[in-house]
């Protein structure tokens, strides 16, 4: 399933990261917060009212200025709007109407999307007059907010889910395994995808995918079926390159909603950049399946622990990924090309593993007898059992005497257990803490 995804813009200091971070402050996001995870984002998965989007909180537009950063700024929401479903365009009632919001109205008048008008600062009942000439923007109804104040949020949150498309489950065939190949610009994701296929591969197809610009490339090995979805394909209207790193992870998350398996191409060079770990606790947080395919190796001088310096690095960079399989590859050269397809059908087969309930009870139950769980106040949490509720992640519940007792400690070391039992490798995995009385319910 492929979530709507809406651009939150407008001119600098009218409010945007205010909304988007009260939005997430109060749980409206569907991301757990998991230790280790990084938070500074330009998106946000949210949920209302059973539909589910993804929120970007793009820079201000300012439209005309030598400021190279506003500059930078201004192309960031232009390319937001173009990738978005649907666009929340944020004023300022306190300012008042200024010819910047004039000037983005038409930009985003030309667009033909959906465009939700809020104006936020509307503190007060004196503040609704100054809303009324926001109807000169054309752009149907202002809605009065105050993200500072919580002011017809939920309201405006009903808005929103009217302008964005429903969430549909994509049409696909299940005996495929579907790859997405993401990671910065440049790193070598197009690079990657050729090598794969330009081996002895049986190429069905090239089909336009749901992702704007993507192809999606079908093809089979060894009786499996696969399809590539690359996300390398950006539109430049200008040499940008601030606004085209930051935004192509738009791309990335429409790739990832869509894939069982992700590659997730970093720079041998470069190493783990702060835009990898965004794309990759996504991811993450989506449940699926990951390969960390280091390219450009056959670019760096090496020594005997060359490599191992490498995954260190990498597992300290990317501490919440641990489970994560590592790939040190040459696109360009083909080295080790040959085993990704295999890798790709092992985490695959890892993301889609059940686990039967009597053994599962077992290790449990070995695991508590190993390291006895934590108590609280003289009460000692207790597991009365456990099964596995589903797979793509393998999602695991625990029923036990109070959930609130259980701490994300004990929570990580029945994960590793689960680990050392059942391999799960290149797959996160779901815990969740049930008390006894939900078991009937």
């Amino acid at each position: 399933m492929s979530k709507p995804i809406l651009a939150i813009v407008g001119r600098p200091n009218v409010g945007k990261s205010t909304l988007f971070n009260y939005l997430g402050s109060q749980r409206v996001s569907i991301v757990e917060d998991m230790p280790g995870v990084t938070r500074d984002r330009i998106y946000m998965d949210a949920e209302w009212l059973d539909q589910k989007f993804t929120m970007i909180d793009t820079g201000g537009i300012e439209l005309e200025s030598s400021d190279k950063i506003l500059t930078a700024m201004r192309y960031q929401a232009q390319l937001a709007i173009e990738e978005a479903d649907a666009i929340l365009f944020m004023v300022d009632a306190k300012a008042g109407m200024t010819t910047a919001d004039e000037e983005i109205a038409t930009i985003l008048r030309g667009t033909r999307k959906p465009v939700l008008l809020a104006v936020n600062k509307a503190d007060s009942p004196k503040d609704m007059t100054d809303v009324y000439e926001f109807y000169g923007l054309g752009l149907g109804d202002p809605m009065p907010i105050s993200s500072a104040n919580a002011l017809n949020i939920g309201d405006l949150l009903d808005e929103i889910i009217k302008i964005l498309p429903t969430n549909q489950d994509e049409e696909r065939d299940d005996d495929q395994i579907r790859v997405a190949v993401i990671g910065r610009p440049n790193v070598g994701k197009s690079s990657l995808v050729n090598a794969v296929l330009g081996e002895d591969r049986v190429i069905v197809s090239d089909i336009p995918g749901t992702t704007r610009d993507a192809i999606d490339t079908h093809f089979q090995k060894e009786g499996t079926s696969y399809v590539l979805i690359d996300t390398a394909g950006m539109r430049r209207k200008a040499k940008i390159d601030l606004p085209v790193e930051r935004y192509s992870v738009i791309r990335s998350l429409r790739a990832v909603d869509r894939s069982d398996v992700v590659l997730m191409v970093i720079d041998a060079l470069d190493g783990v950049t702060e835009q990898d770990k965004k794309i990759a606790g996504y991811a993450h947080e989506a449940g699926k399946g990951i390969v960390i395919i280091v390219n450009k190796w056959d670019l760096v001088e090496k020594d005997t622990k060359t490599s191992l310096r490498f995954t260190e690095e990498i597992r300290s960079e990317l501490i919440f990924m641990q489970y994560a399989p590592i790939m040190f590859l040459s696109a360009l050269t083909k080295q080790r090309v040959h085993r990704v397809t295999e890798l790709i059908k092992f985490v695959a087969d890892q993301n889609a593993m059940r686990v039967s309930t009597s053994v599962l009870n077992q290790v449990i139950e070995d695991a508590v007898a190993i390291n006895p769980p934590p108590s609280h106040r003289g009460r000692r949490l207790k597991i009365y059992f456990s099964t596995q509720a589903n797979v793509k992640p393998p999602t695991f519940v625990f029923f036990v005497n109070e959930p609130e007792i259980m701490h994300f400690s004990y929570l990580r070391f029945l994960e590793n257990k689960l680990r050392e039992s059942f391999g799960f490798e290149g797959t996160p995995l779901k815990l969740v803490v049930r008390g006894r009385k939900e078991e009937t319910e």
